[in-house]
């Protein structure tokens, strides 16, 4: 078996994490290639001695991967997916964050969840992701011009609401007056979009979500569409330039550009493991049915 590794490194609390996967993969004589970067952040922090092969391109991930481990959080796994792209290579998501609907293996169950994979007793879940354009075209969005949560549009250097002209496959939904607008996969419905009062979609849901983010015309609400909709947006507020959000990776763009949003041609495979499902961890993240009344 072949295991790429990527991860962040949050506090001394992570340390036994990286070593319990470390010692289980070699136990098992696991074929381990690790990030650059993060092989040599563990290097530094003496968590590990072994020399490994790395990888630092998502050129370098191919099918010869059986998968890859991110370890982290939510934030991590997004970064993970610029990596995997449309290689096909399942991620796998170990949570060393917080909250963490992405990373759903918890560090109490990592020997057992590991055996599992190493079994490859799991299941794939595919999860749809938003391809982005602009025009005229801008340099930021060429190369990473997709997002596994959302994509989002905000102000930027004012406190003035944005106006944000909104076209479903060419024609006119609404015009926002608002802080910002959220274009949310189902993934990511559990995200931002949650935040500003969007619905909750299961992962397999063939459908987008529109969230407008504080909007000043209060009948705006969010609203559910079809993942095969093509999706514009027409910028224009007070000063030259908002703010183009692609999960974590954030640009400025000017006013009057036109940004195309639609559904790339690929999707991510998450790892899911039989008892770690999605909705376990809306149950457990949420505190659904922790209510004393029920």
């Amino acid at each position: 078996m072949k295991v790429a590794i990527y991860g962040q490194y949050y506090q001394n609390s992570t340390e036994p994490i990286i070593r319990d996967i470390f010692v289980f993969f070699n136990q098992n004589n696991v074929e381990l290639v690790i990030e650059a970067n993060f092989l040599e952040m563990l290097y530094e922090k003496e968590i590990i001695k072994k020399e490994y092969n790395t990888f630092s391109s998502h050129t370098e991930l191919d099918s010869t991967f059986d998968i890859l481990v991110s370890i982290g959080g939510d934030g991590t796994i997004l970064r993970a997916a610029t990596l995997v792209r449309d290689s096909g290579v399942p991620i796998l998501g170990i949570n060393a964050g917080r909250l963490g609907f992405l990373a759903t293996v918890q560090k109490e169950n990592i020997h057992e969840f590991l055996q599992i994979v190493l079994d490859k007793k799991y299941t794939l879940s595919k999860r749809t992701l938003l391809s982005l354009t602009c025009d005229p075209p801008n340099e930021a969005l060429q190369d990473i011009n997709f997002a596994m949560n959302e994509v989002s549009v905000s102000r930027k250097d004012t406190t003035s609401m944005i106006t944000i002209d909104t076209f479903l496959n060419g024609e006119i939904l609404n015009s926002y007056w608002a802080d910002g607008l959220i274009i949310s996969t189902p993934t990511g419905s559990t995200g931002y979009s949650l935040s500003c009062g969007g619905p909750i979609l299961t992962p397999d849901v063939k459908s987008l979500v529109i969230t407008p983010i504080a909007p000043h015309n209060l009948n705006a609400r969010p609203l559910v569409i079809p993942d095969e909709t093509e999706i514009k947006l027409k910028v224009s507020g007070r000063e030259d330039n908002y703010l183009v959000s692609l999960d974590s990776r954030i640009t400025s763009v000017g006013n009057e550009s036109i940004l195309t949003i639609k559904k790339t041609p690929f999707q991510i495979n998450m790892v899911e493991i039989p008892e770690e499902t999605f909705l376990k961890t809306l149950r457990t993240k949420l505190l659904w049915g922790e209510d004393k009344r029920n």
